[in-house]
């Protein structure tokens, strides 16, 4: 998996004379990352929506119980609404995990992999997913189309479930794009694997990893030990 510190950090504007796979890979990056912030903040939504839930129910029960004529509260739909807005969090950032290599794969073999042999492998391995990504837009798409000329809807308060399923289809096809990329990198490693990887995460050792991991905790310690003087001086 591609380390996080690196692969992770928002897309940096590449230069005028970079390849055109650098600036193709920078343009999508930045809907990616855009469309990652918006999942996180559907999940926000989830908790503070959670969070009211419960504070509302628990404060108007009590009350209730002490005067009945304060009727009992909580937000109608509840259970709906956490599960329209669950495929907003669980899709927008699909693309965004591929990218930066943050989905569960196995690397154990890829990780002592060098050169052709790598490359390889990773091409087929996109290739396969290109070929399963496309063949999921098509059935989400029917999925979404049935939704929609049906107008099917939630049990509760009757939600119309169709914007959610067609975030389906829009979502896989960003992931298919990010695919496409991806496999172009690939194919540019696979012609050369002397020059420097461009949008495609590299597989790290586990030696890698373990380092990455000390140097951030390192990093993380340093920065706690100069705020400690600062906020004692504050005091």
């Amino acid at each position: 998996m591609a380390g996080p510190s690196e692969s992770a950090a928002p897309v940096a504007a590449p230069p005028p004379d970079a390849p055109l796979i650098a600036r193709v890979d920078a343009r999508l990056g930045r809907l990616e990352d855009l469309l990652n912030l918006l999942a996180a903040v559907a999940i926000l939504a989830v908790m503070v929506m959670g969070i009211a839930q419960i504070v509302s129910r628990s404060l108007f029960n009590g009350l209730n119980a002490l005067t009945p004529a304060i009727p009992r509260f909580a937000i109608h739909g509840y259970i709906d609404y956490v599960q329209f807005i669950a495929a907003f969090y669980g899709l927008l950032g699909l693309a965004y995990c591929q990218r930066v290599g943050g989905h569960i794969r196995m690397e154990v073999a890829l990780a002592s992999m060098r050169g052709r042999l790598l490359w390889t492998f990773e091409t087929l391995a996109t290739l396969v997913a290109i070929v399963v990504t496309i063949l999921l837009i098509v059935g989400t798409w029917d999925n979404f189309h049935n939704a929609w000329s049906k107008g099917d809807s939630s049990m509760d308060i009757k939600l119309p479930l169709w914007p959610a399923k067609l975030l389906v289809p829009a979502m896989l096809a960003v992931l298919l794009a990010r695919l496409l990329v991806q496999l172009w990198g690939y194919l540019r490693m696979l012609a050369n694997p002397a020059r420097a990887p461009l949008a495609v995460p590299v597989p790290e050792t586990a030696e890698q990893a373990a380092q990455r991991e000390i140097d951030e905790a390192l990093r993380l310690a340093d920065t706690d030990a100069r705020a400690a003087p600062a906020q004692g001086a504050g005091r």
